[in-house]
């Protein structure tokens, strides 16, 4: 049960939100392709960047309850509320329900003919069903972080908001506007059975702005509806987890940037990994790492569209770098411009809140396994690769003999840089790849150079990377330290053995508390468990041949997702969301799990 706590219209409030906030978990999100919508389970829309994803937030409440600026819709008195997204669809459902009666808001980021419109769009549509509910509604445009004042501008064709470049339009039926001073909107209205209503928000950046009839805008929320089934339709998943797979494969679907193929680990900056801040990084950026896994992911399931689009981006990504191989890049390709610290108090009052990520000039072998990974995977679909891209991993197999040596900050991107031994692997795995690729005639090269070197780090791993004493692989030759990056190994098929298994009944007994799963011996007191850890520790176990707990341990991560099924980066041991959401990487991992076990088990692929 939600209770209003404050009568103003353009501050919603209940009694869920703690000066302002709302706890992470409360989240859902809508989008279409370009950017991402955040909406709190009192009906608020708290994060909005426009036009995309890594653009300036317009709407930012979660970041800045005071400033920030939100979209709020919900009852005027008590009311309860259930959600759900429409079956095979990014498209938000709230039921409200009132001592007088119930109604309904449908959200949509609202997509065109031809796939996403040139102008963001949401349209939130409250219908009635029984009796009658009064509703207030409130639109008040932020100030990008702090670095711009919204203005009202009224014109013969309606009233906007600029703010900086961005210009932000409101139409509504039915919603009887009560237009404030400034560039705030507010209002109250009443549903009553069969009645529907409509408040539609549209955006630009350095653009004319569309003026939308609020009877297109019912259009396209009918419009996107079907779009999302007609792509769920060519969705090819019967396994186990069936439901949380398909939301874990819709999530991403958000997170791909169809501009340009990219895959974001994050539609948000800032939300911090732990109540004590500082572990706060902007993941609006697409981490080669998981585009890797998208692309194995997004191939099981018969989607081939955004998979030759993820293929493409990256690989002419690199080749356009050419003389670096950097870990993550700008959703249009370029690199990061390095880290602008915002003055906003954060997430909860949890700071800093930053544009940009300072990781983007780390050294991490690693990535080199996981471009060889996205290019096997893309071959053994049955594609091929053309002569500009086979001379591009050519030239980055030789590099991995050249580099594997070199010490390096590791997957974590750690400020120490060492011989990691994950880091070592994903050599491996590159040099494997390139190897397969080339008896498959895909890449021509130095194959036996290839192979001499995929055998040296297998020494160099069995020498170093697994400590005899203490019968488990370590992070690196200087510590005892476990570290759960190496559970990806176990997928990789470098090692399915006695030694990953051993290395497994570690990591259950130092990392693991209850499903979760911290990233590394001692990080307990900095930041939260990582959910993709207790993931990857399920499709581990399967690999190894201990089914029973893997089955058992997937059971319960799937069970720790929000009420719509969506992930964060982390959950603290009391349950908290943390990090920033929904995360990528997380819904990666459980599907990766998920067609793990099923593969391990024997059970019919994945693909239909």
């Amino acid at each position: 049960m939600t209770e209003r706590t404050r009568d103003t219209p353009d501050a919603v409030d209940n009694d869920e939100r703690s000066n302002g906030y709302v706890p992470l978990r409360s989240y859902g999100a809508i989008g279409d392709g370009r950017t991402v919508a955040l909406i709190a389970a009192d009906g608020r829309i708290d994060w909005l960047p426009i036009p995309s994803m890594d653009s300036p937030p317009v709407f930012a409440s979660i970041l800045d309850a005071e400033h920030g600026g939100h979209i709020a819709l919900r009852p005027t008195g008590d009311a309860s509320a259930s959600r759900e997204y429409i079956p095979g669809t990014n498209v938000l459902v709230t039921t409200w329900t009132t001592d007088s009666g119930t109604c309904t808001v449908t959200d949509a980021m609202v997509t065109g003919v031809a796939g996403r419109l040139p102008w963001a769009e949401i349209g939130r549509c409250v219908q009635g069903v029984d009796g009658t509910v009064e509703l207030e509604w409130a639109v008040v445009p932020g100030t990008l972080l702090n670095t711009a004042e919204p203005r009202r501008l009224d014109t013969v064709n309606g009233t906007v908001v600029g703010v900086d470049g961005i210009t932000i339009a409101i139409v509504e039926q039915g919603f009887d506007p009560v237009h404030e001073d400034g560039p705030r909107f507010s209002g109250r209205f009443t549903t009553s059975a069969d009645s529907e209503h409509i408040l539609t928000i549209v955006g630009t950046h350095d653009e004319p702005i569309f003026m939308p009839d609020p009877e297109q805008s019912m259009q396209g929320i009918d419009r996107t509806i079907r779009n999302w089934s007609t792509w769920s339709e060519e969705f090819a998943y019967d396994g186990p987890w069936a439901d949380a797979v398909q939301r874990s494969a819709l999530a991403l679907k958000l997170l791909i940037y169809s501009p340009t193929g990219a895959i974001a680990a994050a539609p948000t900056t800032s939300l911090p990994e732990d109540r004590s801040g500082g572990k706060n990084w902007d993941y609006r950026f697409a981490w080669v790492r998981d585009l890797s896994y998208t692309v194995h992911a997004l191939t099981s399931f018969g989607l081939r569209e955004e998979t030759h689009a993820a293929v493409s981006w990256v690989i002419r990504t690199i080749a356009e770098h050419g003389d670096s191989m950097p870990i993550f890049y700008e959703l249009d390709g370029s690199d990061s411009d390095g880290v602008h610290e915002r003055d906003v108090p954060g997430w909860d009052g949890i700071g800093p809140v930053t544009e940009g990520n300072r990781a983007s000039d780390q050294l991490q072998l690693g990535v080199w396994g996981d471009v060889f990974e996205i290019m096997r995977q893309y071959v053994r679909a049955g594609n091929v690769l053309d002569r500009k891209t086979a001379a591009t991993l050519e030239g980055l197999a030789d590099d991995a003999c050249k580099r594997w040596e070199q010490p390096d900050a590791g997957m974590w991107e750690l400020e120490e840089t060492h011989h990691y031994t994950t880091s070592k692997i994903g050599c491996w795995q590159a040099l494997d790849a390139a190897v397969e690729l080339h008896d498959a005639g895909q890449i021509e090269g130095t194959r036996d150079m290839w192979v001499k070197n995929r055998e040296l780090i297998e020494d160099w791993v069995a020498e170093h990377g697994w400590n005899e004493e203490l019968g488990h692989y370590v992070m690196h030759p200087d510590t005892d330290a476990l570290d759960c990056s190496i559970l990806l190994h176990a997928m990789s098929a470098f090692d399915r053995g006695p030694r990953m298994s051993a290395t497994i009944d570690a990591i259950r007994e130092q990392l693991q508390r209850g499903p979760l799963v911290y990233r590394y011996s001692g990080i307990e007191d900095e930041e939260s468990p990582f959910v993709a850890c207790s993931f990857w520790l399920v499709a581990a176990l399967a690999c190894v041949g201990r089914q029973d707990e893997a089955r058992a341990l997937m059971d319960e991560m799937v069970a720790q997702g929000n009420d719509v099924g969506l992930f964060s980066e982390m959950i603290s041991e009391d349950g908290s969301f943390m990090g920033n959401l929904p995360q990528g990487l997380s819904h990666l991992a459980l599907i990766q799990a998920a067609l793990t076990v099923q593969e391990m088990s024997g059970e019919d692929d994945a693909a239909a």
